[in-house]
């Protein structure tokens, strides 16, 4: 089992940058794939990227490719999800998540993930 905290969302402007962290609790981290997810008003929950188990391989939404970075720290229990070149349309709460199936590529449907951070909002202001 493992419990995930999201944090590093804020308000800011349109072309600027927020690095998302996920830190995850239990001794078996490196066993789950990390994913980020972002669910906007009136919007169904989107993939948004996802991190191989190892960290060797990740994944994106069309929508954040060349923006968005994912990456894994499994020594310290940690994810990561750099974001620049932020448009209005990215705000959204941020949400990450683990499953313990390590498919290639990792899943983007939601049904596959089993635990959840609280999420954290992300406002891009133009």
């Amino acid at each position: 089992q493992v419990q995930l905290v999201a944090s590093g969302g804020g308000l800011v402007q349109a072309g600027g940058s927020l690095r998302l962290s996920c830190a995850a609790s239990g001794r078996t981290f490196s066993s789950y794939a990390i994913a980020w997810f972002r669910q906007a008003p009136g919007k169904e929950r989107e993939f948004v990227a996802g991190v191989s188990r190892s960290g060797g391989s990740t994944y994106y939404a069309d929508s954040v490719k060349g923006r968005f970075t994912c990456s894994r720290d499994n020594a310290k229990n940690t994810v990561y999800l750099q974001m620049n070149s932020l448009k209005p349309e990215d705000t959204a709460v941020y949400y990450c998540a683990a499953t313990s199936t390590n498919p290639t590529p990792i899943y983007s449907s939601s049904r596959y993930y089993n635990y959840w951070g609280q999420g954290t909002q992300v406002t891009v202001s133009s």
